[in-house]
């Protein structure tokens, strides 16, 4: 999954973002009000993770730019107090849930699990399409029980392709899907092109069929009808 984590202290930044990259998840951080207003104007999020008490503004104002531009994004919000009302507001406004500082990264993954689940997989633990079956716990893909080896990178993009599947999804929202804000080390997008030629092939050896369509000059679909 995609997480944006805002905080300004670096020690917890720092933690967190090691911690979530082991998992293979794609992390990105703000330490700041103004960069974290900029990157949620910019770019999507499957998960954020906001300290409400920012160093020039506070991490409430965040919540509604996240909630009017799309609903599917997790919101988790950190207060180093333990105010009911201000979880309230922040429960009020849109976000998903809350911990109090201190916390247990532990904590704080089985809480971002839950709502990824809930939001994005729609309460599955696992994504099926035809005889397929996309593990999200194991991170695996299997065709009638047997595993299909993917990359992290192919993985990724499946899983991005499944959850959109049959809308056109374009090569930028694919590449900062998968880059997030290090878009530029994707070589003007020949990398999207590689991992998705290579996904295609594994399951067309799988299955015998072309999932991944090209929509000409605007991107490509997933197609499982």
């Amino acid at each position: 999954m995609k997480v944006l984590f805002v905080e300004d202290e670096p020690v917890l930044m720092e933690e967190m973002v090691n911690y979530f990259s082991s998992f293979g998840h794609l992390c990105e951080s703000a330490a700041n009000y103004s960069l974290a207003s900029d990157k949620i104007e910019t770019y999507d999020y499957d998960i954020v993770v906001v300290d409400l008490n920012l160093p020039d503004g506070s991490g409430m104002r965040l919540i509604p730019p996240i909630t009017n531009k799309t609903s599917e994004t997790g919101i988790i919000i950190l207060t180093a107090n333990d105010s009911l009302q201000g979880k309230l507001e922040g429960l009020n406004l849109g976000a998903d849930d809350y911990l109090t500082k201190p916390f247990y990264v532990e904590e704080l993954n089985a809480r971002i699990n839950a709502i990824y689940r809930r939001k994005l997989l729609k309460g599955v633990e696992n994504l099926k399409f035809d005889d397929f079956v996309i593990d999200s716990q194991l991170k695996t893909l299997f065709y009638k029980s047997s595993e299909v080896a993917l990359t992290k990178k192919e993985y990724q993009l499946l899983v991005y392709f499944v959850v959109n599947k049959n809308r056109v999804v374009s090569k930028s929202s694919i590449a900062e899907h998968i880059w997030g804000d290090h878009i530029d080390e994707s070589d003007n997008f020949d990398a999207v092109y590689v991992h998705l030629t290579n996904l295609r092939k594994k399951l067309n050896k799988a299955a015998g069929k072309d999932y991944i369509k090209t929509a000409y000059g605007v991107g490509y679909h997933f197609v499982t009808l």
